[in-house]
């Protein structure tokens, strides 16, 4: 009898463990990753809004930032709302003709 339930019971706790590897950590680690972001956000940062807009941050309140979207327009943002940080923004172009065509395609 005893060892009959604990048959039944092992794949419930092999389906557990594939769960918890394969979903719970992974969003555990990335949800924990984002807020220190959050938390590491100061002034000049490049971010990325859950809306998409990209900004520089211009100040950073408790639980807003002041982004500034262009050269004039200044917004209060929740920091919730932060999708991303951009550390570089570069623009690769093609170095030769044939480069240029290819990319074209």
């Amino acid at each position: 009898m005893q060892g009959n339930f604990l048959t039944q019971l092992l794949p419930l706790v092999f389906l557990f463990a594939i769960f918890y590897f394969l979903i719970i950590r992974p969003q555990s680690k990335a949800a924990k990753k984002h807020k220190e972001m959050l938390a590491s956000l100061d002034k000049g940062d490049k971010i990325v809004t859950s809306g998409g807009l990209f900004a520089e941050v211009v100040k950073a309140e408790e639980d807003f930032i002041k982004i500034k979207l262009n050269d004039e327009t200044i917004v209060r943002l929740d920091r919730n709302f932060v999708a991303r940080k951009v550390e570089k923004v570069e623009k690769t172009e093609p170095k030769s003709g044939e480069d240029a065509k290819n990319a074209k395609k």
